[in-house]
C-alpha cells in the first residue's frame, strides 16, 4: 500500500475542475451581462429620479424667489414668468429633436 501522491490528478479532481470550468464560462456568458444590464437600470433609474428631484426643488425656489422678490403680491406675474421660461425650454428641446429615420 503506497500512500504517496500521484503525480496526475485523479477523476474527482478532474471532474470538478470541467464542472469549474463550466460553471465559469456560464457565469461569464450569460450571468454577468444579466448583471451589468441591471446595474444600468438601477443607476439610470436614480439618476433620473435625481434629476427630477432636482428639476422641482429649482422650479419651486425660482417661483419663491420671483413671488417675493421680484413681484411682490403678484404671483400671477410670477407663474407667467417660470411659463414663459418652461415654454422657451420646449421649444429648444423641440428644435434639437432629430426624426426617427424608418428602414423600409
Amino acid at each position: 500500500m503506497d500512500d504517496a501522491p500521484t503525480s496526475e490528478p485523479d477523476l474527482v479532481d478532474r471532474a470538478l475542475g470541467a464542472l469549474d470550468h463550466g460553471l465559469d464560462v456560464v457565469h461569464d456568458k450569460v450571468l454577468r451581462p444579466i448583471i451589468l444590464a441591471g446595474r444600468a437600470v438601477a443607476y439610470g433609474l436614480v439618476v433620473a429620479l435625481a434629476a427630477v428631484v432636482l428639476v422641482v426643488v429649482v422650479v419651486v425656489g425660482l417661483m419663491r424667489l420671483l413671488d417675493v422678490y421680484a413681484f411682490a403680491g403678484r404671483d400671477w406675474l410670477s407663474y407667467a414668468a417660470v411659463g414663459a421660461l418652461s415654454l422657451a425650454a420646449g421649444l429648444v428641446i423641440w428644435r434639437r429633436r432629430r426624426p426617427v429615420r424608418v428602414k423600409k
